[in-house]
């Protein structure tokens, strides 16, 4: 409001400037009348940007009046100001109407100028006076609109991307957060699953003669040591700026090694591979590795004395199918009394009474992993009693590697 105060007040200066350098049409009336129209023009520049359509009539009858005595230059320049604020600060319908009313009364000012003189070219000057007077302001005013509309719009559509942009990059950070506890748990659980039950066995049992001991102590030593790697190899993983996933790469044609350890642990693995082994893609690979892994882990923890393990190679697919008994496990020599209860039922280690108990929070993770690890390379995952063993089967859909 203060720098259209200020505005106003120079044009009414300039105004008056003009009136004294003669800048009107003297016909009827002295330099002081032209004052009040000027004066008009002028309070509408003052209320521009709070009141365009006031500022829009002020101007109006300004030209009128301005027109009936002379008209004055310093008035008619005003006057365009008016037009200018009333079609960009008013409604938007404005602008139209005042691009066709300005037109029209260029064309009838410059009928009434040829008609006065009589000649084409004052018909021509009254034309071209009565564009730049009307239409151009209010042209100019719709241009300068459509640009601010457009800086808005595309302000408004830089801050939506802004925020899509941070929805994927939160999405994307709690995806690799997911991924790496699979990573983590998968790798881990396996190996520290082993060490616990060899070792409350081992604490449980008194009667174990020194062989069976330290066979057990070198099984445990084992799977602390491959444990340690796999975290060195993923924290590495981590730690480097480029991707080579090749250097951590696990395949399910190195299953028969989770096999062998899980042997060691105390589980009577049986392996079968039905089908032509071939190269498979790299999620693949992955996800069927971790899923028996898991698989084993979980037999080891919970299951029965064995688990069987059928690895299908089909046209375009893989099958992994894990069974195992749910109940009567045994861990070390036969009567060792070691046992390992049916899923979810706190597995119990030792002879009656000794209080070693092995269930850890959180073993429906490894469930939930496989799931999630089967769903992203979009296959089929099912985990749950089959007659009387508890089965987990994944169908994981693969292509030929040329």
């Amino acid at each position: 409001m203060r720098r259209d105060a200020l505005v106003a007040v120079a044009c009414f200066v300039v105004g008056l400037l003009l009136l004294a350098a003669n800048a009107y049409q003297h016909r009827w009336a002295a330099a002081p009348l032209f004052v009040g129209p000027l004066a008009i023009s002028c309070v509408g520049v003052l209320v521009r940007r709070s009141r365009p359509l006031l500022s829009l009539g002020l101007g109006v009858v300004a030209l009128l009046g301005d027109f009936a005595m002379g008209p004055s230059l310093g008035t008619v320049l005003i006057v365009t100001d008016n037009l200018y604020a009333g079609v960009r600060y008013g409604p938007r319908a404005l602008g139209r109407w005042m691009l066709g009313i300005t037109s029209v009364g260029a064309v009838v000012m410059g009928v009434i100028g040829g008609a006065l003189f009589r000649h084409w070219s004052a018909a021509a000057v009254f034309l071209v006076q009565g564009g730049l007077v009307g239409m151009t302001p209010v042209f100019t005013a719709m241009i300068v609109r459509q640009l601010e509309d457009q800086a808005t719009s595309e302000r408004a559509r830089a801050e939506q991307v802004a925020r899509l942009a941070e929805l994927d990059r939160a999405a994307a950070v709690q995806a690799e957060r997911a991924r790496m506890a699979r990573e983590l748990h998968d790798m881990i659980a396996n190996h520290f699953s082993a060490i616990a039950i060899q070792s409350t066995a081992v604490l449980s049992r008194r009667d174990l003669d020194a062989q069976t001991v330290r066979k057990v102590l070198e099984s445990i030593r084992e799977n602390s040591v491959e444990g340690m790697g796999e975290m060195r190899a993923m924290i590495g993983l981590l730690r480097q700026d480029g991707e080579e996933p090749e250097a951590t790469r696990r395949r399910v044609a190195e299953a028969e090694e989770l096999a062998e350890r899980a042997r060691e642990a105390g589980l009577d693995v049986r392996m079968r591979v039905d089908g032509d082994v071939r190269e498979l893609p790299a999620s693949v690979d992955l996800a069927g590795y971790r899923i028996v892994q898991e698989s084993l882990t979980n037999a080891l923890r919970h299951g029965g004395k064995a688990a069987d393990v059928v690895i299908g190679y089909l046209p375009g697919l893989v099958t992994l199918t894990v069974d195992n008994p749910v109940g009567g496990a045994r861990l070390g020599p036969p009567g060792a009394g070691a046992r390992l209860g049916p899923p979810g039922a706190g597995a119990r280690l030792g002879p009656p009474g000794a209080g070693a108990r092995l269930g850890p929070p959180g073993a429906g993770a490894g469930i939930i992993g496989m799931r999630e690890r089967t769903n992203l390379v979009g296959g089929v995952f099912e985990a749950g009693p089959h007659n009387d063993d508890w089965r987990v089967r994944a169908e994981l859909p693969t292509r030929e590697v040329v």
